[in-house]
């Protein structure tokens, strides 16, 4: 059995893969044999120290497998049950687990596992913000920006299934044709025109019901110009910068405008709402109204070279996201990639190849401090705390 530890926040260095000896399960715990672990990009923020954890601590918070041993107390679930989760305490990067069924969930016969590990964090948040913070209805138009990210992968396609027009921004002409396809009816390019300005021609002038923003500080006023008297602001992520203090008086009362700031812990409080939560996200995958492509393997080993992977492709505006994945051979660590962008900022050639990964990775890293100032980072994974 293996875990991955640090002993101290930094770097992808100090991501160690050590050997464990796990107990038996007491209680309502479970011993899970992992089959795939995703990886979000809050990861890195835990190990580098920008979330504070108490060392020493293991990282990540999603993960799928067979149930292998159960306590005494376990209900409802057996030894040889695919299952997944998506919750704290942290520690998902491990062959093996024990963890407690309270936030434990079955995975049907027809979705794969390693599928259902890279969409519990993604899947989830899109069903709460659809269905719970702001209830969509059919014939709607919304709002959602980072279109071609992660999130906005999953939201788009699930939102259209919904019968809902869904107006998406991205940061670049390569996202645009991405965004279309994950469902978007309008895309606008927040790099090159005013987002809130094409939403009112849009609307002709009437505005929006609903914003749904993951992306912060850089849009966010932009955000409440789009809203109609009454709307809504749905604020769930921070991946520009987090949120200056809100004047109240200033910018919602004049519409008379509603604000809330959603995470997975304040709409996935039980069992039966986290049940609720898991079977309609499957049932959307199951169905196909919700497409994900898995991209690329590593095996747990190389943990560290899989982070550095990732906040490199935040720096290109790749976005992906990570999981591993049990073969035969061992643990594998894999990327389901999300966004496929073209490097032709840097490059003419368009999309990174697996021979030329390590080269262009070296370039990147020399190149990014050239490169931020001009490029909006596209982050798959949910910064929902």
């Amino acid at each position: 059995m293996k875990a991955v530890k640090i002993q101290k926040t930094g770097g992808p260095e100090v991501l160690e893969v050590q050997e464990i000896t796990l107990r038996k399960p007491v209680n309502d715990e479970v011993l899970i044999e992992h089959t795939a672990i995703g990886l979000n990009y809050i990861d890195t923020y835990h190990r580098s120290g920008l979330y504070p954890l108490t060392m020493p601590a293991g990282l990540g918070m999603e993960a799928s497998g067979i149930i292998k041993e159960i306590g005494p107390e376990v209900k409802n679930f057996s030894v040889g049950d695919k299952v997944a989760y998506s919750a704290v305490p942290l520690g998902a990067y491990s062959t093996h687990r024990i963890y407690k069924t309270n936030n434990l969930v079955k995975v049907p016969n027809n979705v794969d596992l390693t599928l259902a590990a890279t969409l519990m964090t993604k899947g989830l948040t899109t069903y709460y913000l659809l269905h719970k913070t702001y209830p969509v209805s059919p014939g709607e138009t919304i709002l959602f920006h980072a279109a071609a990210g992660g999130v906005g992968q999953i939201f788009c396609q699930w939102a259209k299934s919904l019968n809902v027009k869904v107006i998406g921004t991205v940061g670049s002409e390569e996202k645009v044709e991405l965004a279309k396809k994950n469902g978007c009816d309008e895309v606008i390019n927040y790099s090159k025109e005013d987002f809130a300005k094409k939403v009112m021609k849009l609307t002709d002038g009437k505005g929006l019901p609903v914003v749904y923003d993951g992306v912060g500080k850089s849009t966010f006023e932009k955000s409440l110009e789009c809203l109609k008297t009454r709307g809504t602001m749905v604020s769930f992520g921070n991946a520009s910068g987090s949120l200056e203090p809100i004047d109240v008086t200033k910018m919602l009362q004049p519409k008379g405008l509603f604000f809330v700031r959603p995470s997975m812990g304040q709409y996935l409080t039980t069992s039966k709402e986290l049940n609720e939560a898991s079977k309609t996200l499957f049932e959307k995958v199951s169905s196909g109204k919700v497409k994900v492509q898995i991209f690329k393997k590593y095996k747990l080993d190389n943990v560290q070279q899989a982070h550095i992977d990732l906040e490199a492709r935040k720096t290109t505006a790749v976005a992906t996201s990570f999981t591993v994945a049990k073969r035969p051979k061992g643990i594998l660590l894999s990327i389901v990639f999300i966004n496929f962008l073209s490097l032709k900022n840097f490059f003419t050639s368009g999309v990174l190849t697996n021979v030329g990964h390590t080269v262009f990775t070296r370039i990147f890293s020399l190149a990014k401090s050239i490169a931020m100032p001009f490029v909006r980072p596209s982050i798959p994974n949910f910064v929902i705390l």
